[in-house]
């Protein structure tokens, strides 16, 4: 199972949004996808019509401990092959809870979910292909927790004055993981809500020109991934609660997550 964390110290970069449309894409290719709600405000949660804001988050038992199986913490879509672990409120509780352990204990909380059973006799990281994370605006306890799982993280950036800002923080963050998971990489940045203006397009042509030299040799800092562009339609889709490819199919912004996951997999549908 290939685990992707989207992750931005910024919000309001659609980020939630892209975990809804990037789970979906990847499910209508045949994959097997885990959405992982790491976020307390619960939007990938309501993207699929699973939020519940009053009873404890499955995320939450899953930081917490309290939870034996998988099956306890994992729940259907309406996408059979598309699963989601929920989050709401209660997260909050939990990430606090967390800085009275053990620092062996803090950080493999999702790495126990990754390793356990599931009832047909698979581990999770064996049942599904894919598992999508939803991470916060910020690098708490439970966005450290998802990094130590994470094998690729995609930041999802709208370029304005200050959407730029933040990206060597995570590239330092990531780094920092390291030292505990070897294998995190930072894929590269996901572009969103674009408009062709004369200030995007200069934002643009800044991450495409973005280099480091390192020993004489040139490696592109921030890879884009993809442009995924503004749309009205997209707008509309936050009170339809499903992904904008069911809503409106022919909306730019549908058309540009379908050709950035098959350029992200390889793999057309």
């Amino acid at each position: 199972m290939k685990v992707i964390s989207l992750l931005n110290l910024k919000g309001g970069v659609a980020k939630s949004f892209t975990a809804v449309n990037l789970g979906y894409e990847l499910w209508r290719r045949g994959y097997r996808v885990l959405l992982l709600d790491n976020d307390k405000q619960g939007n990938l949660s309501k993207g699929y019509g699973r939020y519940d804001g009053e009873q404890t988050a499955p995320i939450t038992r899953l930081l917490n401990g309290d939870w034996n199986d998988a099956e306890e913490l994992i729940q259907q879509t309406d996408y059979n092959g598309l699963d989601i672990i929920t989050a709401n409120m209660s997260l909050f509780g939990a990430v606090w809870n967390l800085i009275k352990e053990s620092p062996a204990d803090m950080l493999g909380r999702y790495r126990r979910l990754m390793d356990a059973d599931t009832e047909d006799g698979r581990k999770v990281s064996e049942k599904y292909d894919y598992c999508i994370i939803d991470n916060p605006p910020d690098i708490g306890l439970n966005v450290l927790n998802a990094l130590m799982v994470t094998d690729e993280v995609v930041v999802p950036v709208k370029i304005d004055d200050n959407a730029l800002e933040g990206l060597d923080i995570v590239a330092e963050q990531i780094e920092e993981a390291k030292a505990l998971n070897p294998s995190v990489i930072l894929k590269g940045v996901l572009v969103t809500c674009y408009q062709k203006t004369d200030g995007e397009s200069a934002g643009l042509e800044w991450l495409r020109q973005e280099w480091e030299n390192t020993d004489s040799v040139h490696y592109r800092k921030y890879p884009i991934l993809g442009i995924i562009r503004y749309s009205k339609k997209a707008a509309e889709n936050s009170f339809v609660r499903k992904p904008v490819y069911e809503y409106s199919p022919c909306c730019g912004a549908a058309q540009d997550y379908k050709k950035f996951v098959t350029s992200y997999t390889g793999k057309g549908r």
